[in-house]
């Protein structure tokens, strides 16, 4: 049996799309997968760790480190999916842009560090920095968005692909700040060491997934209509360059 691990991106919605895509994912290859969905980074760093998971769907700054440190292999990237961080803030704020955020003021971030990496970056321009913005924690993106909403900070930091999946009573509810326009960085999936050897069949099967009208429709649904390409060890190489480079 293989295991597939989505990263913890994307909201509850996603997970019967997931669900789904992993039925079409057995179909094309003819093996067991189990599909894991952790709630948070913690979860899905503790299943990484404790247990030999076969794939992941890894969001690019995760990736970095399961390529460069744990030497997972690249099998696939979506196709016309790039990921890129948001700044928001509450439909309701007075802020329009992230250059009128101010000394003191409250972000939320997850455990995701490279999203906040690109979020001081970004607030360069605004002359904030690690140490004079106030960050508060959150476990996921949706914990991030709900309490952003409640006004309990004037900013939040999002990937901008999970960003856009929220549902549109929640997307109104927000408003964009900024956008980073790296356009080079993408979720992709990687195959664990010891499954070298399904590498070409697990690939071809991510390819092809799209082929099927089933396949096509679950792509819809989680937002991936064009399907995935095949990822190179050279094209994981350039985007992890591109990250360490952020975060230097």
């Amino acid at each position: 049996m293989l295991n597939f691990l989505i990263a913890p991106d994307f909201p509850p919605e996603y997970f019967a799309g997931w669900h789904m895509f992993n039925t079409q994912l057995q179909r094309l290859t003819d093996n067991t997968i189990h599909l894991h969905t952790p709630a948070d980074y913690r979860e899905q760093n503790e299943m990484i760790n404790g247990s030999k998971i076969t794939l992941i769907y890894a969001n690019p700054f995760d990736a970095s480190a399961l390529v460069r440190d744990k030497g997972y292999l690249p099998l696939a990237r979506p196709i016309n999916k790039s990921d890129e961080m948001i700044i928001a803030t509450h439909a309701d704020s007075p802020y329009n842009h992230s250059d009128e955020l101010t000394a003191g003021c409250r972000i939320l971030v997850t455990e995701n560090h490279d999203i906040e990496l690109i979020g001081l970056r970004l607030l360069e321009s605004a002359g904030l920095t690690e140490e004079t913005i106030n960050f508060l924690k959150a476990d996921t993106f949706q914990e991030a968005a709900r309490r952003l909403i409640a006004g309990e900070a004037e900013a939040a930091f999002f990937l901008a692909s999970t960003f856009r999946s929220f549902s549109r009573a929640t997307l109104g509810s927000l408003k964009i700040l900024m956008e980073s326009h790296i356009n080079d960085l993408s979720h992709v999936v990687l195959l664990h060491p010891d499954y070298a050897e399904f590498q070409e069949t697990l690939r071809d099967a991510f390819v092809k997934i799209n082929t099927t009208p089933a396949g096509q429709m679950v792509l819809e649904d989680l937002s991936i209509p064009e399907g995935f390409a095949p990822l190179s060890q050279e094209d994981a190489e350039f985007m992890i360059d591109l990250i360490e480079t952020l975060r230097d």
